[in-house]
């Protein structure tokens, strides 16, 4: 038992010892970090371009131009540049002029160094001194846009409006020969269940596949649709009967028929025998046929699934 707790008391001055160890070649190595991310350093990088303002009629060909610069600054600021990849930018609405077929930037190291860097950074060279960008010409074209989405509501309730997209239209921009065979571009799929109120859903929009030269006047819209409680209504409607020959005469049975239509709580009142036109059409019957099929011939827009209740109309020639 005595020789246990002994073991057991050696090991842990000895494990004592190793974290000591440890934590003392940790504090020398961040005090080494230190000192040397404190000293000034010169080194050359390849920065990317970050274009902005490019005029909308335009696209940059050569979009791979890189400037090599050479900086002296202290290694905290080295480490940053390391960790995210560094850009100039060029606005092109103020620091380009154009030249033939091309965008050309010529800018000084003493407007970077006002302009890009902060006062830690001395920017010694860059290379080249000049940028030239080839561009070509764009296609702006506006398109509708198609909404992919699949709704489905509550029992006793539905849209009482078109499904709509705000804006309904954007412009694509980019090649002349790409844009041009664009007809619509169409919305990410959505689907939406279990609606009982207003719709108002954010929704991206979706590139032609394999064109990311193509841009977006807008990436995305909002989805929106008016939904309301609803309920069922039921009208008599006369018959008319068309393209009766002038030397006959018909007598069909019954005179009327039921429509029944789905209609917003708001607007069922509104809605009348009137909105309706139900017909049957003679020059629609076979040879010895004794009735006729009525058909809708107008409905009012704010009604939903309107049917007929019978299907056929029974008739005579009496003449």
């Amino acid at each position: 038992m005595i020789k246990k707790l002994k073991s057991e008391i050696l090991t842990s001055i000895k494990n004592k010892r190793i974290n000591v160890f440890l934590l003392f070649l940790l504090f020398a190595f961040i005090i080494l970090l230190f000192t040397k991310l404190s000293k000034t350093y010169t080194n050359t990088l390849a920065f990317d371009i970050e274009k902005l303002n490019v005029p909308q009629e335009n696209i940059i060909i050569n979009d791979s131009v890189k400037l090599n610069i050479t900086l002296k600054t202290h290694g905290f600021k080295w480490l940053n540049y390391y960790i995210s990849k560094p850009k100039i930018k060029i606005d092109f609405s103020k620091d380009v002029y154009k030249k033939e077929d091309v965008f050309v930037w010529n800018k000084s190291k003493a407007y970077l160094n006002n302009t890009q860097f902060d006062k830690q950074v001395e920017l010694l060279n860059l290379s080249p001194d000049t940028l030239m960008f080839r561009y070509g010409v764009n296609l702006v074209k506006k398109v509708p846009i198609k909404l992919n989405a699949s709704l489905s509501f509550i029992q006793g309730y539905d849209m009482s409006n078109t499904l709509t997209s705000v804006p309904d239209s954007v412009n694509v921009i980019g090649p002349n020969i790409i844009v041009s065979k664009i007809d619509f571009i169409e919305t990410e799929p959505v689907v939406l269940s279990d609606i009982r109120a207003h719709v108002s859903e954010t929704v991206k929009l979706k590139l032609p596949e394999n064109n990311s030269d193509l841009k977006l006047s807008s990436s995305e819209v909002i989805l929106e649709a008016t939904v309301e409680k609803f309920t069922e209504g039921t009208l008599k409607v006369p018959i008319n009967i068309v393209n009766t020959p002038k030397e006959i005469t018909l007598k069909y049975f019954p005179k009327e028929v039921s429509v029944s239509y789905y209609v917003s709580l708001s607007n069922f009142k509104s809605i009348t025998s009137k909105d309706f036109k139900v017909i049957c059409d003679y020059a629609k019957t076979n040879e010895n046929q004794s009735f006729l099929a009525p058909e809708l011939a107008k409905t009012p827009d704010i009604v939903k699934n309107a049917k007929i209740s019978q299907q056929r109309i029974e008739f005579i020639i009496t003449k």
